[in-house]
């Protein structure tokens, strides 16, 4: 089970309380204190509702990146824009497809290391 540092970490910074964070998310404090212990895991749409409360992103919640507001297009890299732009204009069954083929392709660079 996870333990989400991040919300206990949000919360002290906002100066809020455990009561106050699980009124808002229409909880007890004791349910939300497992949260943040790890006890618990956290329903995805409490877990929009904590992102949309501090204004970061889910992947910041989750310990994915150290950036608030998660990772945005303009950040990547020009190659992997231009990957992205390639794979929005296929089909919804070619972007299936093309993802198939690149995890064999992926996996292929993998075992040669």
């Amino acid at each position: 089970m996870a333990k989400y540092n991040r919300i206990k970490d949000l919360r002290e910074d906002n100066d809020k309380t455990q009561q106050e964070l699980a009124e808002y998310l229409c909880t007890s404090s004791q349910h939300y204190g497992k949260y943040e212990l790890g006890h618990a895991e956290i329903p995805f749409e409490r877990a929009i509702a904590l992102a949309k409360y501090y204004n970061v992103s889910l992947d910041y919640i989750a310990g994915l990146t150290n950036n608030k507001q998660g990772i945005s297009y303009g950040d990547l890299e020009p190659e992997l824009q231009e990957l992205i732009n390639a794979l929005r204009s296929l089909s919804p069954e070619e972007r299936v497809k093309a993802a198939s083929m690149l995890q064999l392709m992926l996996n292929a660079v993998k075992i040669k290391k």
